[in-house]
């Protein structure tokens, strides 16, 4: 009886440790995959014994390569985690948020994605030359970054694919070659990204690098104002639901947490922002 009562307990830790889903760490701009480790050491704390694939690629300055080879890179990183789990979560902050979706928008993972957690990810674009700019481009001005960004040079960094010029959308739709495409009208990107479960947006006012903040849950600056700040339901590709938002939202799958007195750096870190806005979606 003795034996079959600890068989009972050992299966039953078994069952409990197995039932988390793997999760995938997706470290920013400018960092590496040290800068997620505080992430995974409050993932195993919480839920012990949860695979942890924290993804060491583009790290420091191979960071600010074009998106889309980051995009390929990342891919090839991942491809053999998810395809042995049977489904797994994201965490994907900064830059890294943009590199997860447009992964998840360009290739089809039926079945396999859980919660995609975006941790103060510029998901609608920047606007804003910060201290992450600064240090590669010290004398570039927010008014005057597109004429070194929007051209075939300037798209071969990183930024430039995501830097949304509210005054110049004629060149941002022309020539950026990542954002206006992930956040644009194409079947494929929405049919892949409408097999996410589940997708949190994470973001506060004191974030100090994204910008506007409110880009982070899918808001950005309107067109020609940047005085004016339009929220997620009212862009665009909400509106006409070009890439599966809307889809999501309709179907109660988009969760927002937002977080004031974060700064940009802080939010892998926090663990008020785990218990608060991470955890709770991690079943």
């Amino acid at each position: 009886m003795a034996l079959f009562v600890h068989l009972l307990i050992v299966l039953s830790f078994s069952f409990l440790v197995s039932g988390y889903r793997p999760v995938i760490l997706m470290h920013g701009i400018f960092s590496g995959p040290v800068t997620m480790d505080t992430l995974s050491d409050c993932i195993q704390e919480k839920h012990s014994g949860t695979k942890v694939l924290n993804v060491d690629a583009y790290n420091d300055l191979d960071s600010i390569v074009d998106m889309w080879t980051q995009v390929e890179g990342v891919k090839s990183k991942i491809e053999s985690f998810i395809n042995s789990n049977e489904k797994v979560n994201f965490i994907c902050y900064s830059q890294g948020g943009l590199v997860c979706r447009g992964i998840l928008e360009k290739y089809q993972y039926t079945g396999k994605i859980g919660t995609v957690i975006s941790l103060s990810s510029p998901q609608a674009g920047q606007y804003g030359s910060t201290e992450f700019m600064k240090y590669l481009f010290p004398n570039l001005t927010t008014e005057l970054a597109y004429l070194l960004f929007y051209n075939k040079d300037g798209q071969k960094v990183s930024i430039a694919n995501y830097w949304n010029d509210p005054y110049h959308q004629d060149l941002y739709e022309k020539e950026c070659i990542f954002l206006p495409k992930i956040n644009g009208k194409n079947a494929t990107y929405k049919a892949n990204f409408k097999n996410v479960e589940r997708l949190v947006l994470i973001g506060g006012p004191d974030d100090g690098v994204i910008t506007p903040w409110e880009s982070s849950q899918f808001g950005f600056y309107k067109t020609g104002d940047k005085s004016v700040i339009v929220p997620m339901k009212s862009q665009d590709f909400y509106v006409n639901d070009w890439f599966g938002l809307k889809s999501l939202d309709e179907a109660g799958k988009i969760h927002t947490c937002t977080m004031s007195g974060i700064n940009h750096l802080d939010w892998p870190e926090n663990t008020d922002v785990f218990d608060k806005c991470i955890l709770p979606w991690l079943d």
